[in-house]
């Protein structure tokens, strides 16, 4: 309701822009869910206690799904607005890289058969993963992408319309 009906449709982008709602807030929860791998990963490290091991995996396979909803979601709002369904811009790609690397911390789970072997290796993948996301964020900052400024959490104030905000709120704790 709030995405169709209370936020308004942008001036210059028009309907396509509603997808920034999803698209967003699917790059926040993945990489809420692989910060939380990386934290389970380095407890697991730590303790050897297999529950931090069950966390980090439930956590990473949930990222993955938030990840591909990005990389899906993405094209389909750039292709309108950029004139292009991908480039292969930093922060695409490192986006992409992400996700193919998580996809491998799954398939390395299933490859390893003994249980704290796999456990090990996982969790160390699981943190090398997580250096990934800072530099997503900051991609464009330290290079030229078609992708804006952040515009949500601005350290002077938010510049979206009240309305659109609420709704992007909304959209991340729902997500």
């Amino acid at each position: 309701y709030f995405i169709v009906e209370y936020a308004p449709e942008e001036a210059q982008q028009g309907i396509v822009q509603k997808i920034f709602y999803g698209h967003v807030a699917s790059a926040w929860a993945s990489y809420l869910c692989f910060f939380i791998t990386f934290v389970s990963s380095a407890l697991y490290l730590w303790k050897r206690d297999r529950a931090w091991d069950l966390l980090a995996v439930s956590a990473a396979e949930v990222g993955v799904v938030f990840c591909t909803a990005v990389l899906l979601s993405g094209p389909f709002w750039g292709k309108p607005i950029w004139g292009t369904w991908w480039s292969w811009d930093a922060r695409l790609t490192l986006t992409l890289f992400l996700f193919l690397l998580y996809v491998g911390y799954l398939l390395l789970r299933n490859a390893v058969t003994d249980p704290a072997e796999r456990a090990r290796f996982a969790a160390v993948l699981g943190i090398c993963g997580m250096v990934l996301v800072p530099f997503i964020h900051f991609s464009v900052y330290m290079f030229r992408t078609l992708h804006p400024m952040p515009i949500v959490l601005k350290p002077s104030a938010p510049s979206l319309p009240p309305s659109m905000l609420l709704t992007w709120l909304l959209s991340l704790g729902v997500f």
